[in-house]
């Protein structure tokens, strides 16, 4: 299972996209919990202080953002998902 990230997450992985295995099974929640666990510099990217999520952080399951699935982020990753993680990104 790979894993990508973008813009100012991909320092604090090593890189653009790690593999990650053990996503298979947990829900979008979990996943990011465990990414946390092991990249602890991403606590700070992806959660507010109170421990809620950022709004604009965006969790993408095959294209989709995870807001917008059926289940939400309690979607369970499958095997074969692509999954793309974005901070905010500005520009003009």
């Amino acid at each position: 299972m790979r894993i990508n990230f973008y813009a100012t997450l991909r320092p604090i992985v090593g890189g653009k996209s790690i593999e990650f295995p053990e996503a298979v099974g947990l829900t979008v929640l979990q996943t990011l919990e465990a990414l946390v666990a092991r990249y602890p510099g991403l606590k700070e990217e992806l959660y507010r202080s109170d421990g809620t999520l950022y709004p604009h952080i965006h969790f993408f399951i095959n294209g989709r953002d995870a807001e917008f699935l059926e289940e939400g982020l309690n979607y369970v990753i499958q095997p074969n998902d692509t999954i793309n993680i974005f901070p905010p990104v500005g520009g003009g």
